[in-house]
């Protein structure tokens, strides 16, 4: 999107160890009162695979399967993928089985036949000793189950000496719910420049990916991995990172796009079992609704999005939803779960003003402040800027006044 997905500007990113840890008995609260899916785009998903833990794939293969999906035939797009030759009757069925039912563009084709294509070329960094920022990673399995996997974060402040134990940011990255990674490098680079700047020990959650795993199988991922960070606090499952230097009293959740909508939704979780953590930091998070708002009226925004795509996203990688105003989707629409629930003490909301999703970043600061939640607040908008661009232009003079205020933020006493 020039949203969620973080490529809107930027088509470079097409071009195309030792695993340790300790696992947690974890039983995620799943989010209450979902319905089947009755979209607008009036996609039907016949039955859903289970979730399995979504595995990295080869640069030579980048499809998965998943049920059939039907549309009705007035709702069939246009675009067709040539079939070989063969007689009348099956080449007629694997053209219509290899009709397009829904793309975004630089991120993932959905087929009728139930394919998953996705059009971002595998990519990945293995944990390292970065010689750019000084920060180490590693990555751990907190769940061999089911292989849930977390990247962990040492700044080279942790080799001071000093007795100070650094705050703890669990981290979601954005890519839309269905691409990117913990390791690949545009996620581990940005996590390895915050990591450094905000002198914070950061676990970035390696969560499901739709739509094959659809939410709410992010959140679940995310909650497991924040009862896994606490539960170091007790001295079970000791990771030692997380026991020697991690400050288990000031943990953040946090994410960009995507992994923003994420790191509200498992803070949703923990509020309604009567759980706090820290702080939130919600950057350009990926949240939606039904009906338009502010600027997303503007045509003439030159957003490389339309809403109209957004529309479509939302029920194939949530087909679970209630509508757009789902609380998941959009947690200000009337009549949803009041973020007064939100379960931290703290939060910041960032925004972009180019973004066309800077409106609904704007009215959830304003809904949290009226809601009775109780904590501290703050918001910030970078003006002339657009979708995450931190990501890109990391260097920049604005990008830099970005993680200055997130590191102030993580680092208040």
């Amino acid at each position: 999107m020039e949203h969620d997905l973080l490529l809107h500007a930027h088509p470079e990113l097409m071009e195309g160890k030792e695993m340790q840890g300790c696992a947690g008995e974890l039983k995620p609260e799943l989010p209450s009162s979902h319905t089947e899916l009755q979209s607008a785009a009036a996609i039907n998903l016949k039955k859903r695979i289970p979730g399995t833990f979504a595995t990295k794939k080869s640069e030579e293969d980048h499809s998965t399967r998943l049920p059939i999906i039907d549309l009705p035939t007035s709702q069939i797009p246009n675009h067709r993928i040539s079939s070989i030759a063969m007689n009348a009757d099956t080449a007629a069925a694997t053209v219509a089985d290899d009709e397009i039912i829904y793309e975004l563009s630089r991120c993932f084709r959905v087929y009728r036949s139930g394919r998953v294509e996705r059009l971002l070329p595998a990519s990945s960094v293995p944990p390292s000793l970065d010689p750019a920022t000084g920060v180490d990673s590693k990555d751990v399995i907190i769940n061999p189950s089911s292989g849930l996997s977390v990247r962990l974060y040492l700044p080279p402040s942790a080799a001071s000496g000093r007795d100070r134990k650094l705050p703890v940011l669990v981290q979601f990255h954005g890519g839309g719910f269905s691409v990117l990674s913990t390791s690949h490098p545009l996620c581990h680079n940005y996590v390895n420049s915050l990591t450094a700047k905000a002198g914070v020990l950061t676990v970035s959650v390696e969560y499901r990916l739709a739509p094959e795993n659809p939410i709410p199988a992010a959140y679940e991922d995310g909650l497991e991995a924040v009862r896994w960070v606490s539960s170091h606090a007790g001295g079970g499952c000791l990771e030692p990172w997380l026991s020697k230097f991690g400050d288990l009293e000031k943990i953040f959740l946090g994410g960009e796009s995507a992994g923003g909508n994420i790191a509200h939704n498992v803070a949703m979780m923990l509020g309604r079992e009567g759980k706090k953590v820290e702080g939130v930091v919600l950057l350009c998070p990926g949240f939606w609704g039904k009906e338009r708002i502010g600027s997303e009226n503007d045509q003439t925004r030159g957003s490389e999005r339309k809403p109209e795509e957004l529309d479509g996203l939302w029920p194939i990688i949530y087909p679970r939803m209630t509508g757009l105003d789902d609380p998941c989707i959009n947690p200000v629409a009337d009549g949803g779960r009041s973020l007064a629930a939100l379960g931290c003490r703290r939060a910041l909301i960032y925004v972009a003003e180019l973004d066309l999703l800077v409106e609904r970043g704007r009215i959830y600061f304003e809904k949290l402040k009226e809601s009775g939640w109780g904590g501290e607040a703050e918001f910030m908008e970078t003006v002339g800027k657009g979708h995450c661009f931190f990501l890109f232009d990391p260097s920049t003079e604005k990008a830099e006044e970005f993680f200055e205020r997130v590191a102030g933020f993580l680092n208040r006493e």
